[in-house]
Formats: structure tokens, C-alpha cells, sequence
């Protein structure tokens, strides 16, 4: 029988984050991912005058991280958003 409560092992997951532009900022937001070992796939930064936007994916990160990961981003000094879709994990023709 299935359970219905059944969560992947990992998820495919983009954090979109809007903070104020500052310096330091970029590595503050890779500190909840440092510290529990994992390393973005993707990671894109758009300044818009004093506002930066900045979109981190992963194409398999461990489900019981989403949460907190993005508790830990809502946390970092300037943050004004932090927004996250799971995603269709990107294939990279070699």
C-alpha cells in the first residue's frame, strides 16, 4: 500500500531571493547551503539600482532542507523576499 504522505528523497528547488544591495551579501546567502554541505547548481544575481535579485538552484537537494534553508534566508540581513518552486531538474547534454 502507499503511503500519501510519501516525500522524495530529494527535490529539485530554485530560491528566489530580493534583498538590498550590499556588499557581502552573496556569501551570506551561500551560508545556509555551506553549512549543511550542500552546493548550489545554479546561481544568478541581477542588481536593479539598489536591489539585488538573486535565484539559487539545486537539482537535488535533500527534501527536509526546503524549509530550512529558506528560514535561514529570510534571516540574513537585507532580505526583503525569499520565494521557492520546485523545479524539473536541468540535463546537461556532454
Amino acid at each position: 500500500m502507499l503511503n500519501s504522505s510519501f516525500e522524495p528523497a530529494s527535490v529539485a528547488v530554485c530560491f528566489v531571493i530580493v534583498a538590498d544591495c550590499g556588499p557581502g551579501l552573496l556569501p551570506r546567502l551561500m551560508q545556509p547551503f555551506a553549512k549543511r554541505d550542500l552546493v548550489p547548481d545554479r546561481m544568478n544575481a541581477l542588481r536593479t539600482e539598489d536591489v539585488l535579485r538573486v535565484e539559487i538552484a539545486m537539482d537535488a537537494m535533500p527534501a527536509e532542507y526546503v524549509h530550512l534553508v529558506e528560514g535561514n534566508l529570510r534571516q540574513v540581513v537585507g532580505v526583503q523576499s525569499v520565494v521557492w518552486t520546485f523545479e524539473t531538474p536541468v540535463a546537461i547534454a556532454a
